[in-house]
């Protein structure tokens, strides 16, 4: 039942009656009582008693007099509005006041009754509070519509997809933050067709722009299939990005369309990632192939080049025939640097490395560097504070460096500035995001820089391919860039190319960083007597060419020559020999390899010396019991005194 209530009893909803006549607040009392209006009643008679009840009640409606003294029905009105704008309100009055009650109908009451008819006050009622919730329940909906809208702004701001969509027009009427930065358009909306003023679309792969009817947005409208398409997206001034597009056409109740939306998913580095990979397995498959053919072709430079040795050692100065011999020599060892590069781009080089400090290397080849130079080119160096310490063979490291500056060199044909940058550098765990094939950690970094002509992509993407060159015919081999790709990459570093066209290169060596130690590399004495005094040296060697070429070479200079195809021969012959004092073999051939053969030998010959022939470092990979040390290695192709001198130093036990 309706009871009277005083300010401040709780949060339960009420009614709030403002009535000043006793008499008649009774009878509006009796009267909700009567109707069930079961809502507890809050009474006040004067203004402050009214914003009190506001301000401290759960008010669900408002039952006023028109007029009280010094507060009237409007003021009441006003305040109870400014409180909550929604408030339903029913002026209660006398038949005198039904005409300022109606013109207060009009200031946004809810509605009024007469005193003298209160028989309407509980119809009244209900139909104001329900009024009053259907208000509720739509503004509350409008919310939650309004929220939904703003988590799904907030959602697709934040997305790293470029997202844009249109309605059934094609006017765009949505582009998120990633669509805008990808692309340049402006807020929406858009007319129709109007995007490709801000950029362009373009076929992966080609420089033809797509139309107006070929743009994803239009063909998923028209209701057309886009799924994964790759594209190169353009915007207006800015860098091309390699973008997957894909979109579907927005529907209603019917199946009519409402409008179209497509996603941008920028797959540029990814893309580049996978050109670097794809170019690293391209380049490991030729240096697969050169390693492949280099056991064969050092066999075949080995005997030219040893044959035309001999012959030069017999003809006199004068002899006509003199001059041909030193051709084909000439020839053997051009072929010969020919497959040392090769090797080197595969990394199947026989190297020696020690530990060297980067700076000092430079130092020692800066004369020689200028003399390459033209005076039109400023060499400028940049070295390491501290000591810019590496493991790797001297040798290949001079060649890397004299390459870089010969191309460098060679890119500025009208003069410029060469820089070499030495540093120390430490290579986070985020360098794995740019350059795949890098591992983290402590880098001496070589730089070669020119202001030269630069590089196009299609260029950049090609230049470590053994052969590859832009260069005129005859002006270079193309093993340049490949050699020293080579050589960084067997000493475990990597090297990085960063060009434009017109911009000048940048080339960026990293090799690990050792500790400095203080490492002596030993010299050969010069002078060595070579020749022999009898020992017996047995030749392990599967190519005949080559084993007959060492055996005269050997036999020559003194020495008593056996000479075995393979392994089993050649423990056959150890086994019907009085001795073997030496036993020169290849590292590989059919069925045993070299270092395996050795220890066989030594079963028979505990005291017989070893010497190993190798093309390529891919040889000396192979398992073998008896590579329990370093092996001795006389490395193909080579000439007469090279081999005595090696075979002399193995039989004196002096292996450098």
């Amino acid at each position: 039942m309706a009871s009277r209530s005083t300010p401040g009893s709780g949060g339960t909803p009420r009614i709030l009656h403002l009535e000043d006549n006793a008499k008649d607040r009774d009878l509006v009392l009796a009267t909700l009582e009567k109707e069930g209006i079961l809502l507890p009643v809050v009474s006040a008679t004067t203004r402050e008693e009214f914003q009190a009840v506001l301000s401290q009640e759960s008010i669900a409606l408002v039952l006023s007099d028109v007029a009280l003294p010094g507060f009237d029905g409007l003021a009441a009105l006003e305040l109870a509005r400014s409180h909550r704008p929604n408030l339903p309100f029913i002026f209660v009055s006398d038949p005198l006041e039904e005409e300022a009650a109606i013109e207060n109908l009009h200031q946004g009451a809810t509605d009024y009754v007469l005193k003298d008819r209160l028989s309407r006050l509980g119809p009244a009622i209900r139909r104001a509070l329900r009024e009053a919730d259907a208000r509720e329940i739509q503004a509350r909906g409008a919310e939650t519509i309004a929220n939904r809208q703003r988590f799904i702004n907030a959602m697709l701001e934040s997305l790293d997809a470029g997202i844009i969509a249109c309605d059934p027009e094609g006017t765009i009427t949505v582009v998120n933050r990633a669509a805008r930065e990808m692309t340049g358009l402006p807020a929406p909306p858009i007319p129709a067709g109007r995007w490709a003023e801000y950029c362009q679309l373009y076929e992966r792969g080609s420089q033809r722009a797509l139309s107006l009817e070929e743009d994803p947005l239009a063909k998923v409208l028209r209701g057309e299939h886009v799924r994964t398409v790759e594209m190169v997206l353009r915007p207006t001034g800015g860098r091309g990005r390699t973008v997957l597009v894909s979109g579907q056409m927005i529907t209603g109740p019917q199946g009519e369309s409402r409008g179209a939306v497509i996603a941008f998913h920028d797959v540029t580095d990814r893309k580049t990632l996978e050109e670097r990979l794809q170019q690293a397995q391209k380049l490991e498959a030729v240096g697969s192939l050169a390693g492949g053919i280099a056991h064969d072709f050092n066999n075949l430079l080995t005997v030219i080049c040893g044959y035309a040795e001999m012959i030069l050692g017999r003809l006199k100065p004068e002899d006509p025939v003199r001059g041909s011999a030193a051709e084909i020599k000439k020839a053997g060892d051009r072929g010969a640097s020919l497959t040392h590069q090769l090797l080197a781009f595969s990394r199947k080089q026989v190297v020696e490395p020690r530990i060297l400090d980067l700076n000092a290397v430079f130092l020692d080849m800066k004369p020689m560097l200028h003399r390459l130079l033209p005076a039109n080119i400023k060499l400028v160096a940049r070295l390491a504070e501290n000591p810019a310490s590496v493991r790797a063979d001297p040798g290949q490291v001079e060649q890397v460096i004299v390459n870089l500056v010969v191309n460098a060199r060679d890119a500025m044909p009208s003069g410029g500035q060469l820089t070499v940058d030495i540093r120390n550098e430490y290579l986070d765990e985020f360098v794995r995001d740019v350059h795949p094939d890098a591992e983290p950690g402590s880098y001496v970094a070589l730089g070669v820089t020119d202001t030269g002509i630069g590089m196009s992509p299609e260029t950049k993407a090609r230049i470590f391919e053994p052969f590859f060159t832009t260069k005129e015919l005859g002006k270079g081999t193309g093993l340049g860039l490949s050699t020293v790709y080579g050589i960084v990459k067997q000493a475990g570093g990597s090297i990085w190319v960063y060009s434009e066209p017109n911009l000048g290169t940048t080339f960026k060596v990293y090799l690990p960083q050792v500790a400095a130690a203080s490492e002596e590399l030993h010299e050969r004495p010069q002078g060595l007597e070579a020749l022999g005094g009898g020992e017996t040296v047995l030749v392990a060697e599967d190519d005949p060419m080559v084993r007959s070429l060492v055996r005269q070479v050997l036999e020559g200079a003194g020495y008593s020559v056996l000479e075995a195809p393979d392994g089993d021969a050649a423990l056959g012959i150890c086994r019907q020999s009085r001795g073997i004092d030496l036993v020169l073999s290849d590292v590989m051939m059919p069925g045993m390899i070299g270092p395996d053969l050795v220890v066989r030998i030594r079963e028979i010959f505990p005291a017989c010396r070893e010497l190993y022939m190798s093309g390529y470092a891919g040889e000396l990979s192979a398992p073998s019991r008896g590579a329990a040390k370093s092996l001795v290695l006389l490395q193909k192709p080579f000439g007469r005194e090279a081999l005595l001198q090696r075979v002399r130093e193995a039989l004196d036990e002096k292996s450098y």
